[in-house]
C-alpha cells in the first residue's frame, strides 16, 4: 500500500480533532505527513517525546540498552510533566519493605486486584506485564536516588499493603532523581519544544517527527518548525487529556470546567490525537477517574489528596446530611467517587462530606501540618465541635463513631466490609482532625492501544505501526473502567523501559 493510500484512508480521523473542539493554545495542530522529499534539519537515533515517569524511564532504559544519543522532548518549560505532581505512589509486589513487614504478595494478587477494579475490561496481559517488572522499575528510582517513607502503605482496592511513597509525598521525588540520571548518562533534554506532526514513510512507517521551538504555552508563539529524524523510532510518553476540558465533555458531559482538576496545565492530549490521525485504536476514552481523596477547598492535587490516600484506611467518611458513614473508605477510586458525588443536602444541592481522623494517628503523615496550617483541613479537641462547625446530626455521629471503633477492635466491618488491617489499633478519638472531600478529575483511563512490547497497534491493520512505540497515560485500555491509585508510576516506568528495549531489539 502506497503512502499516499495509507494516509488517504485516514483523512476521516482528522475531523476527530476538530469534532471535540480542541482547548488548545495556538498554534493549532499540525498533521502528520509523507516524508517524501523532506529535508531533516537533524537526526537523533532514540527520540522521545514528554519527560514523566514514561520517557524519562525510556530514556534511562534506551542508554542501558546501548544507545548513543537519545533526546527527550518537553512541550513545557519545566520538566517531568504531570508526574512530577502526582502522589509519588508506587505500587508493587514481592519488594523487600513487604517481606521486611511480613506482607505476603505476588503478581497474581496484584493483577487480581486491578481486574476487579477493571470491571472485566482491563487488559490482563500488559497488567501482568507491568505487575512482573514493577519491582525492576522500582528499583531504578533507588539506584537513581529516589527516597522512600520506611512504611508500606494500603490504598483503596488494594488488597494488602503494597505502596511505597515518595518522602517529598509528590512525584517529583521520583522525576527529578530520573532526569539528573538521565543527564548523566548523556540524554540530550530539550524544553519548550512541542511536538507538531509525525513525519512517515511509504509504508506507514514513522521515521520522525516535526518540533516546534521555543514554545510557550498558552501563547501563540509561531517557533521554527524542525524536521527530526528517529533512527531507531518514537517513544510517546505525552500523558493524558484530563486538563483538555472539550475533549473529556465530548467523553463524558458532566466533566465541565467546574469540575476540578489534579493535572498538570500540559496535560491535553495533543500526542495521543497525532497517534490517532496515523491510525492507531482508541481505547476506553469515555472512562476517565477521578480522585475521591481531592478537596473542594483547595485547587489542584493539594496537600489533602495524599493526607487523605494515607488516612483513609483508619478513618471514617461521613455523610454530612445523615451523619453516618457512607462508603469503604478504602474501596477503588471509582467507587468511592460516586459514593461521594451522591452526597447531597435536602435539595439535592453538592454537600461535600467529611474524612474524621484521630489527631494521633493523622499527624504521622508529614501532610497533616500542611492541611491545618493552610486551612484546607481543622481539627477539633471534641465530637461535639465538630458535628457544630459542620452541621453534622450529633447523635447519629456519635453512635457511627462507636460503632465503627468496635469494627477496629474486632477487625470486622459489617457495615461496609472494608478490610480493617491497616486499622488495627487506630481507634477514631478525640482530637480529631478533618478534612473535606469531593472528587477531581485525575486519571484517562483512554488513549492508544498498545502491545505488551509497547508498540502502537494500527486500527487498519492490525499490526504494530513501525518505528512508533507508546508508554504511560498516553496509552487506553490498561485499567479497564477503574485504575487502583499507586498502579500509574509502575505502569508508565515499566512501559517506557519495555518500550525503549522493544526499540533497541528492532
Amino acid at each position: 500500500m502506497s503512502n499516499k493510500d495509507l494516509l488517504g484512508r485516514r483523512n476521516f480521523i482528522k475531523g476527530f480533532g476538530a469534532a471535540a473542539g480542541v482547548a488548545m493554545a495556538a498554534p493549532a495542530l499540525a498533521v502528520s505527513e509523507k516524508a517524501d522529499g523532506v529535508k531533516w534539519d537533524k537526526e537523533v537515533e532514540v527520540l522521545i517525546i514528554g519527560s514523566g515517569f514514561a520517557g524519562l524511564a525510556a530514556a534511562i532504559e534506551a542508554t542501558r540498552k546501548g544507545a548513543k544519543d537519545v533526546h527527550i522532548f518537553e512541550k513545557m518549560s519545566y520538566f517531568g510533566g504531570n508526574s512530577a505532581i502526582n502522589g509519588g505512589l508506587f505500587a508493587a509486589p514481592g519488594t523487600p519493605m513487604q517481606k521486611q513487614e511480613g506482607v505476603k504478595d505476588s503478581v497474581e494478587i496484584m493483577v487480581a486486584d486491578q481486574l476487579a477494579s477493571g470491571r472485566g475490561i482491563a487488559d490482563e496481559a500488559l497488567l501482568r506485564h507491568v505487575a512482573e517488572h514493577a519491582v525492576e522499575a522500582l528499583q531504578m528510582t533507588l539506584d537513581a536516588g529516589s527516597e522512600y517513607h520506611p512504611y508500606l502503605q494500603q490504598l483503596g482496592g488494594h488488597s494488602v499493603a503494597r505502596t511505597y511513597q515518595t518522602t517529598v509525598s509528590c512525584g517529583a521525588g521520583i522525576t527529578q532523581p530520573l532526569l539528573h540520571e538521565c543527564r548523566k548518562l548523556g540524554v540530550h533534554t530539550h524544553n519548550r519544544s512541542k511536538f507538531e506532526g509525525f513525519l512517515v514513510g511509504d509504508k506507514g512507517e514513522v521515521l520522525g517527527v516535526k518540533m516546534r521551538d521555543n514554545y510557550h504555552f498558552g501563547e501563540d508563539q509561531p517557533g521554527k518548525v524542525s524536521n527530526i529524524r528517529a533512527k531507531r523510532g518514537v517513544i510517546m510518553a505525552t500523558g493524558g487529556f484530563a486538563q483538555n476540558v472539550d475533549l473529556r465533555m465530548a467523553q463524558d458531559p458532566t466533566l465541565t470546567a467546574e469540575v476540578g482538576c489534579t493535572n498538570a496545565p500540559g496535560a491535553t492530549g495533543e500526542g495521543m490525537y497525532e497517534m490517532f490521525r496515523l491510525g492507531a485504536v482508541p481505547v476506553h476514552l469515555a472512562h476517565i477517574q477521578s480522585g475521591p481523596w481531592a478537596s473542594p477547598d483547595e485547587g489542584g492535587f493539594g496537600y489533602v489528596s495524599n493526607y487523605s490516600i494515607y488516612n483513609f484506611p483508619h478513618s471514617v467518611a461521613i455523610d454530612r446530611l445523615t451523619g453516618k458513614r457512607f462508603m469503604n473508605e478504602i474501596a477503588d477510586r471509582k467507587t468511592r467517587a460516586d459514593a461521594e458525588l451522591n452526597c447531597r443536602d435536602a435539595k439535592g444541592n453538592a454537600l461535600p462530606p467529611i474524612l474524621i481522623t484521630s489527631y494521633e494517628d493523622s499527624k504521622k503523615h508529614p501532610n497533616t501540618k500542611k492541611v491545618l496550617k493552610y486551612n484546607v483541613g481543622w481539627k477539633f479537641d471534641s465530637i461535639e465541635e465538630l458535628a457544630k462547625h459542620f452541621d453534622v446530626p450529633l447523635a447519629p455521629l456519635k453512635q457511627q463513631i462507636a460503632e465503627y471503633n468496635d469494627y477496629v477492635k474486632t477487625q470486622n466491618d459489617p457495615q461496609f466490609g472494608k478490610n480493617m488491617t491497616e486499622a488495627k489499633g487506630k481507634y477514631i478519638k478525640a482530637p480529631f482532625t478533618v478534612v473535606r472531600l469531593w472528587p477531581k478529575v485525575h486519571y484517562c483511563q483512554g488513549g492508544v492501544q498498545i502491545n505488551t512490547k509497547a508498540e502502537v497497534k494500527d486500527s487498519f491493520t492490525g499490526q504494530a505501526i513501525p518505528g512508533l512505540y507508546a508508554a504511560g497515560e498516553v496509552c487506553g485500555g490498561i485499567h479497564g473502567v477503574s485504575r487502583l491509585g499507586s498502579c500509574s508510576i509502575p505502569e508508565c516506568m515499566v512501559m517506557g523501559m519495555t518500550a525503549a528495549r522493544s526499540m533497541m531489539k528492532a
